[in-house]
C-alpha cells in the first residue's frame, strides 16, 4: 500500500467515524435515563420503535446477573423483564449456573448509540452462552469476556455442552416467545442431537450470523400493546435440513459492533417519548 492510498484511507475512515459518532451524539434515546409514564406498551418493531411503561430488570437476582452495568440497557417491557427472572428461576432450578444478561433495551427504548440495529420496542433480551459457576465482581460485570460456542461454521465441543442446550430449550419453550436468533452451526448442532419427534421446539431458532457468543430472545408483541409490529411469522416446520444448511453454505459472516445509525423511520407516537 502507498503513502498516499494510506493516507486517504485514514482520512475516509476519520470522516465516517466522525459521522458516525456526531449521529449518535445527536440522538436523544441514549439520554433518557428514566422511563415514560405508563403501563408497559412496546410501539412499533423491534428495529424501529420505542418504548412505554419500561421496567428495570435488577442488576443481580435469582439465578442472572446483568452484564455491562453502565450500559443502562436492562430495560424492558414488564413481559420481557418476567421472562427473564422465570428463565433464570427455572435454570436455577435445574442447577445451571448464574445466567449472564446482555443488552435489552434503554429506559425508552429507541435506536441504539451501537451495537444492535433492535432491541427498540423492549421486547428484546441477549443471554450470553458462557454461564457463571461464581456471581462476577464489578470489574468482570464491567468488562465481561465472551466464550465462542462456534469455530468458523463448526460446534467449539470445548465450551458447547448440555447446559447450553438446555437453556436454550428453556427459554424456546417459554411462553410468550416468538424466536431466537442463534449462530446456523448451533441448530445444525441442535437437529442432528435430537430426534424428530423431540424437535419441536427448534422452529423458535432461527439462524442468524453474530449469534455465536449469546442468543437473542424475542418477545411476541403483547395483546395490549396495539401500536407494535409483529414480525412475520417463523416458516413451518423445525427448520432443520435444507433451510440450515443454505445458511452454511454462505460465505462465514463476522458482524462487527459500529455506530448505528436509524434509517427506518420511527412511528408517530415515539416523538413525545424522546422529550424529556
Amino acid at each position: 500500500m502507498t503513502g498516499a492510498l494510506a493516507a486517504f484511507l485514514l482520512a475516509t475512515a476519520l470522516v465516517i467515524g466522525g459521522a458516525g459518532a456526531a449521529s449518535a451524539a445527536g440522538d436523544p434515546w441514549p439520554e433518557l435515563r428514566r422511563p415514560a409514564s405508563g403501563s408497559g406498551e412496546a410501539i412499533g418493531s423491534a428495529a424501529a420503535g420505542c418504548l412505554r411503561g419500561a421496567e428495570a430488570l435488577p442488576l443481580t437476582g435469582a439465578g442472572y446477573q446483568v452484564l455491562r452495568p453502565e450500559r443502562n440497557r436492562a430495560w424492558g417491557h414488564p413481559r420481557t423483564v418476567a421472562f427473564v427472572r422465570a428463565l433464570a428461576a427455572a435454570s436455577r432450578a435445574e442447577g445451571l449456573p448464574l445466567l449472564l444478561i446482555g443488552d435489552m433495551a434503554q429506559p425508552r427504548g429507541g435506536p441504539l448509540p451501537f451495537g444492535h440495529a433492535s432491541h427498540q420496542n423492549g421486547l428484546d433480551v441477549d443471554i450470553w452462552f458462557r454461564l457463571a459457576p461464581h456471581p462476577l465482581g464489578p470489574d468482570e460485570l464491567a468488562r465481561p469476556k465472551p466464550l465462542s460456542m462456534t469455530e468458523g461454521n463448526r460446534i467449539e465441543s470445548a465450551h458447547w455442552g448440555r447446559e447450553q442446550a438446555r437453556m436454550l430449550e428453556l427459554a424456546a419453550t417459554s411462553p410468550g416467545i416468538d424466536r431466537i436468533f442463534v449462530h446456523p452451526a448451533i441448530k445444525r448442532a441442535l437437529c442432528r442431537s435430537l430426534p424428530p419427534e423431540r424437535r419441536g421446539w427448534l422452529a423458535k431458532l432461527r439462524p442468524w450470523w453474530g449469534h455465536n457468543e449469546h442468543f437473542h430472545v424475542r418477545l411476541s408483541c403483547p395483546a395490549e400493546s396495539g401500536l407494535c409490529e409483529p414480525q412475520a411469522p417463523v416458516p413451518e416446520g423445525d427448520g432443520c435440513g435444507a433451510e440450515i444448511e443454505s445458511w452454511l453454505a454462505q460465505p462465514l459472516a463476522v458482524p462487527k459492533e459500529k455506530p448505528h445509525r436509524q434509517v427506518k423511520p420511527l412511528p408517530a407516537a415515539c416523538t413525545d417519548l424522546a422529550r424529556d
